[in-house]
């Protein structure tokens, strides 16, 4: 790349930046009411003269600010702007575009409402006095890019005036994360922290901090050597010094880098480009670990430092190399578990739980979602993989609630959580947003060890979810594929499965059951023109064949099939093999999850233009599904057609279902025909319909066509950020269910609870 291509490359990406900043509106952040306010009753309560109760509580009991209030949810991002990112001290007005970045963070990773606050202020006691000021506004204060030794100043004066948590990020957050990076690279290592050598370049804020979190995890003070620009940091050094830095004062002769590097275990930089050079790592312990942490250029670039030591553990504050120490993987859960549990303060054992959450997460096996916000990449606890990354999920009910504990053990919660792993249960549903509606599908799902064939099992989907079946239910997962593909497709993604240890292989090219399984279906289909060659053709081939002649011959529970390939030629096999003993596909139903609530959209796939009694029994397998998860079924049958306006096919088919509805005494609401606005707005319909037969908004909305039903469907996942559950195939005795290309693992994990039901606990 010449460098006038590189110039190019740059302005691009410095004119898109400022487009993201600039467009749609100016900023990243807007304020949005969390009440209505469309009439004057709704005025007068959210002001004057309602406003004055809440007012009133909150002066005869302070702690009423978190039941009437923002302030338990509401963090303050303060900066004077002194030492902004690698920019510098560019002011306070300047760094601002900074701040509303990190109340993004705080509200994307924890829901945790944020102000940020650019204060000139340049003096430290001033700035603190400033602070502390704010107390009554916020339940936490988040200081960022302070100078350091004014830093220091800052934080402790707020930590001993105020009564709420104030945390450094660029100090406590770098630390944490490197914390937990350090316990993970001395296992990997087979070192202890307490007889390790450490070497630090760099003795600002974040490098202090540093240090004295692995003093906490237990390595010893006399190890630690801290150089800065001025070299080592000595006992009897005049030169730039302040109390942090004395602390870890050497009695020593040597004076630089180069002298004190010779046998450490482990560099931790944060200084700049180029600081340690590979003639220095050569001289480091064998295998030695290396943080350099300097941002945008590391204090050594991994690619010097392998050719030096090939077993070195490395990480770097860049996102294009392993290992990134981003300090988004602490900030926004130490805030979310201490402001749940209203903290006073963090406090060292909250620091540490955090540390210990983040790197037990990068041990466990890695997510389906993270995976997916990082394809390509190796997510497997090692050497390039010791911390998470900062997409997965998890870490927000990993570590939210075991801040929250340490806080509660520590007497400095005032609001303390009784039970905490509903606490984290909790905290996994507002992020994975199934979890609460899945919640008593899961558990009955535990109560019996149904065997479930994935039907194509060499899929990376599928396999995360039968890692995630295993972890999360008693379910037994099969999985049709070659088993070499399947090993080596697990080893690449980072699963610890492994076939025919952890599940059961059906592999097409070589089983021994082939001539049976094809004789099996060459008897169910010689009548429907099927030849022993075409039997023998589709047994060897035909994954979603083979798993459906699995469950009719009980070699399995339930089939899984449709991550790949059409709805149609799936449920064709289905219903060739295990339509019979009185089950019929009736239709599919999936459930789209809201933030208004769960809506469930029945038929998507399986009768195009469905007659009066194929609606009818859409109805009632939906409301069958819908009490599984625990919601009373409202139907509403939809047609262009309302409550007899036209006389079209849809209407009448409506108007028949209706009928047929009617005759059999059902315990449940259902309306119709109606429009999809009547059906979800009991106002509209009240208007046209004042003697409705239903009240309140409609849950399941079935449809005259699958052309309808899809549509709705597809609208509410593009846009409307609505999440599925499904499909669920209706009227098969939970024995088979096609998905679609599109889903997702936890979605495959969603669908496998649902398929591990027993039929006998949903009707």
């Amino acid at each position: 790349m010449t460098d006038a291509h590189k110039d190019d490359v740059k302005q691009a990406a410095r004119q898109a930046a400022l487009f993201y900043h600039e467009f749609p509106s100016p900023g990243k952040l807007e304020i949005r009411a969390t009440k209505p306010l469309a009439n004057g009753r709704d005025l007068s309560r959210a002001y004057s003269p309602g406003v004055a109760e809440a007012c009133l509580e909150i002066k005869a009991d302070p702690t009423a600010a978190a039941r009437y209030t923002i302030r338990s949810n509401l963090v303050g991002v303060v900066t004077n702007g002194t030492a902004v990112l690698g920019l510098g001290n560019i002011g306070a007005l300047a760094s601002k575009p900074v701040m509303e970045g990190k109340a993004v963070l705080f509200k994307k990773f924890a829901n945790i409402d944020c102000f940020d606050i650019e204060l000139n202020e340049p003096d430290p006691y001033k700035l603190a006095d400033i602070v502390c000021a704010l107390e009554p506004t916020f339940g936490a204060i988040n200081l960022e890019d302070i100078k350091a030794p004014d830093c220091f100043i800052v934080e402790r004066i707020c930590r001993e005036r105020m009564g709420i948590p104030v945390f450094h990020d660029d100090q406590h957050g770098t630390a944490i994360v490197v914390g937990a990076a350090a316990v993970n690279a001395l296992r990997l290592s087979n070192r202890a922290a307490e007889d390790i050598k450490v070497v630090s370049t760099g003795g600002g804020a974040a490098g202090i901090a540093c240090l004295n979190m692995l003093l906490k995890l237990g390595v010893k003070r006399e190890n630690v050597w801290l150089c800065d620009i001025h070299g080592l940091v000595y006992e009897g050094r005049e030169q730039d010094m302040n109390p942090e830095k004395a602390a870890f004062a050497q009695p020593s002769a040597l004076r630089d880098l180069t002298e004190v590097i010779d046998g450490a275990d482990l560099f931790l930089g944060l200084s700049g480009p180029g600081v340690l050079k590979p003639e220095m790592v050569a001289r480091m312990a064998k295998d030695p670990i290396i943080f350099a942490l300097a941002n945008p250029t590391p204090e050594i670039m991994p690619d010097e430092v392998a050719a030096v030591a090939p077993g070195a553990i490395m990480a770097t504050g860049r996102s294009d190399y392993p290992n990134q120490v981003n300090n988004v993987l602490c900030f926004p859960f130490i805030f979310r578990g201490a402001l749940d549990v209203g903290a006073t303060m963090i406090n060292d054992e909250m620091e540490i739980a955090c540390v210990e959450g983040i790197a037990k997460l990068a041990r466990a096996t890695t997510s389906a979602e993270a995976a997916a916000a990082y394809q390509g990449e190796k997510l497997t606890f090692g050497s390039e993989y010791l911390i998470p990354k900062p997409f997965d999920p998890r870490l927000m009910g990993v570590v939210a609630s075991s801040v929250a504990k340490a806080a509660m053990e520590t007497g400095v919660a005032t609001r303390p959580i009784e039970d905490l792993a509903a606490y984290k249960q909790k905290l996994d549903q507002s992020v994975f947003r199934s979890a609460l509606l899945m919640r008593p599908v899961f558990e009955a799902a535990r109560s019996a060890a149904r065997r479930l064939v994935f039907a194509e099992g060499e899929d990376e989907r599928i396999l995360r979810a039968a890692q995630a079946v295993l972890e999360e239910t008693t379910e037994v997962p099969i999985l049709i594929g070659r088993p070499e593909v399947i090993e080596r497709r697990c080893e690449r993604f980072g699963l610890p499965i492994r076939p025919g240890i952890d599940f059961q292989v059906v592999n097409p090219e070589n089983d021994p059951r082939y001539r049976d399984y094809w004789e099996t279906y060459y008897t169910l289909m010689a009548r429907s023109g099927v030849t022993p060659d075409t039997a023998r053709a589709i047994l060897r081939t035909n994954s979603t064949a083979i798993g459906a002649i699995m469950v009719h011959r009980n070699e399995a529970d339930s089939l899984i099939c449709g991550a790949i390939g059409q709805y149609s030629w799936h449920l064709n096999y289905v219903r060739q093999v295990l339509a019979r003993d009185g089950l019929c596909p009736t239709g599919a139903l999936s459930l789209m999850i809201q933030p208004e609530g769960p809506l469930f959209i029945a038929d998507t796939q399986v009768n195009p233009e469905p007659t009066a009694r194929q609606v009818a029994d859409s109805v009632l397998g939906a409301a069958r599904h819908a009490r599984r998860f625990g919601v009373t079924p409202k139907v509403a049958l939809c047609s262009h057609s309302q409550f007899g306006t036209l006389d079209t096919a849809s209407g009448r088919c409506m108007r028949e279902a209706l009928a047929i509805l009617d005759q059999m005494g059902l315990d449940f609401e259902y309306e119709g025909e109606m429009h999809v606005d009547s059906a979800l707005d009991p106002a509209v319909r009240e208007r046209i319909m004042p003697n409705s037969r239903m009240e309140g908004p409609a849950n399941i909305l079935v449809f005259a066509n699958t052309d309808a039903a899809s549509a709705v469907r597809n609208t509410l996942k593009t846009r409307g950020s609505a999440l599925e559950v499904g499909p669920i195939l209706m009227g098969m005795g939970n024995r088979a269910h096609i998905v679609t290309p599109s889903i997702t693992a936890r979605g495959l994990l969603n669908v496998a609870a649902i398929a591990g039901t027993p039929v006998s606990q949903y009707g």
